[in-house]
């Protein structure tokens, strides 16, 4: 049993590691762990939510769950390995019981005092082996503490970005700026070439961030599901313009929406066909089918 304890511990937290790495810091990458953490909430607050759009609380909760089991999962496999090097591999304080403090919960505790980075407590390591385990394990602590910090400053900016561009679309929209492109006006270039670049920062976003695609807006003013629609109708209007100029700000803006909406069928709406039923299912799936 010695080895298939060390064999499993060893497993969890390199799973773990592997999913925090392509989760935080692999370009575009969405680890498997923190996906299905993610889809479980998205899910559950959809079904357990009374209001139409469910509930905003998906996201977050997704977050703070990912971080649970990566937590989890590095407390778990450290305590394996340590489980079967005790008691003969550690000191134990004169005060504890020995043949209690060194079962399932005794390499738990351990394993989480040296998580946590709060010392070594009154079990400490007597092997050479595990005198160097547990300060990695603490220095894998830390990382976990900061790397969870810096998602949560990361994440929220993006969503700031979307909810900013959202609203941006909806005032464009009450204001028929549509008609305005349509028209082919002097200004059609720079509305739609700087609709354009907040669209492919938003796009940049998404594939850094995979997860923001899981956190809701509770108003459709700030809800990008409800508002991309219009994104499409701009491009339409100046694709239609007697204006070279807005024509061909008109066809990038088209082609930054397609390249979203593509992202969109392949990672999260693999139902849809083309970029209208896109459109439609992106509004469904956040809440807002009907009102585009």
């Amino acid at each position: 049993m010695y080895w298939v304890f060390t064999i499993l511990g060893v497993s969890l937290v390199t799973v773990a590691l592997r999913d925090i790495f392509h989760t935080l810091w692999h370009p575009g990458g969405f680890g498997p762990l923190s996906h299905a953490a993610f889809v479980l909430t998205w899910r559950a607050t959809r079904v357990l939510s009374r209001r139409p759009r469910g509930s905003e609380l998906g996201g977050p909760l997704g977050l703070l769950l990912t971080l649970a089991v990566w937590t989890v999962m590095l407390v778990a496999g450290f305590a394996l390995i340590y489980l079967p090097r005790m008691p003969d591999g550690f000191n134990y304080a004169s005060s504890l019981d020995v043949p209690t403090s060194s079962g399932p919960l005794g390499a738990v505790y351990v394993s989480v005092v040296a998580l946590t980075t709060l010392g070594l407590g009154d079990i400490q390591p007597a092997s050479s082996t595990l005198r160097l385990l547990l300060p990695i394990e603490a220095l894998l602590g830390f990382l976990l503490l900061t790397a969870g910090i810096s998602w949560i400053l990361q994440l929220y900016p993006a969503l700031v970005r979307r909810r900013a561009l959202a609203r941006h679309l909806t005032t464009m929209r009450r204001c028929g700026t549509a008609e305005q492109v349509g028209s082919g006006d002097a200004a059609a270039v720079h509305h739609l070439e700087g609709l354009r670049s907040e669209l492919a920062m938003v796009h940049v976003d998404l594939v850094q961030y995979e997860e923001s695609y899981y956190f809701r807006e509770a108003s459709p003013d700030l809800a990008l599901a409800a508002a991309l629609p219009y994104v499409d109708t701009l491009a339409s209007a100046g694709q239609r313009s007697s204006s070279p100029a807005v024509q061909h700000s008109a066809r990038l803006l088209a082609g930054e929406l397609s390249a979203l909406l593509q992202r969109l069928r392949r990672h999260h709406l693999r139902r849809s066909e083309d970029e209208a039923s896109t459109l439609a299912a992106f509004a469904r799936d956040h809440g807002y089918e009907g009102q585009t």
